[in-house]
């Protein structure tokens, strides 16, 4: 960091860091033109997108727009395909990696207050929290039983975990290298639990959960699981929740780290 003088206070810049957003993608042609041309153009160089076998344009369009991609021969689930998004992050030297859902629900804009965020040491970890308030939540066209079960699904993981985030199940993350080095993410489900056992393992090794607020976003459109999916998705996050309790009893182990 370099020190500037002004007025006769010395202040500190926050030191650069590398940045690299990550799209896990799957079907996503049709809003992925949006999403891109909403990341701030200087993080748009070292996008990267992985694409999860999509049986539809993804990869021509990100070609056409200049993402850089990496293509799975098989579909390996959401979870899969975060693994492969970090480990070609950090093999592309990022000090920051931002997860964003390429459906366009998640407003890329907002990247700068989170960089911050990390930059300056407040969190290690950033969320992108949907709901703000209710009404802002179903204006925006969430579907109600999606939030009640995130409010639930929300108040129980905070209750256990002792964080205060307005919301565990965003499709928007920033994690500081330090915490893609320190949690064992590779161990984790491919499946849809694998963010809440994330940010599980990210509790129990201490290190600083935030968010900032953004607005919801639901359309024909953009990709969301359906009611039987959303009600594995709760049990999984349940089940995950309960192993964590029972590991800080001491009764059952469960790696964490």
């Amino acid at each position: 960091m370099r020190g500037i003088q002004l007025s006769g206070i010395k202040m500190v810049e926050s030191p650069h860091m590398k940045t690299v957003v990550v799209m896990p993608a799957y079907n996503a042609a049709r809003t992925l033109q949006n999403t891109i041309a909403d990341i701030p153009p200087q993080y748009r160089a070292d996008a990267i997108l992985v694409d999860d076998a999509s049986s539809d344009d993804t990869v021509a369009v990100a070609e056409r727009l200049g993402v850089r991609v990496i293509r799975h021969a098989r579909n390996t689930g959401y979870g899969g395909n975060q693994k492969t998004c970090y480990t070609a992050a950090l093999a592309a030297g990022a000090d920051i990696v931002i997860m964003v859902h390429p459906d366009y629900q998640y407003n890329p804009k907002v990247l700068p207050s989170i960089v911050n965020l990390i930059e300056n040491d407040v969190c290690d970890v950033v969320l992108g929290n949907r709901i703000r308030t209710r009404r802002e939540a179903l204006l925006g066209g969430m579907p109600f039983y999606k939030y009640i079960s995130n409010r639930g699904l929300t108040l129980v993981s905070n209750l256990v975990t002792g964080e205060n985030l307005g919301e565990w199940h965003s499709g928007m993350r920033a994690y500081s290298r330090k915490v893609l080095e320190t949690v064992a993410w590779k161990d984790n489900s491919d499946d849809f639990v694998f963010d809440t056992q994330f940010l599980v393992q990210c509790t129990s090794a201490g290190l600083r959960l935030g968010d900032v607020p953004i607005q919801a976003k639901y359309f024909e459109e953009a990709s969301s699981i359906n009611f039987k999916r959303s009600t594995e998705y709760g049990m999984l996050t349940l089940y995950t929740l309960l192993r964590y309790v029972l590991h800080k009893a001491g009764l059952v182990p469960y790696r964490l780290l």
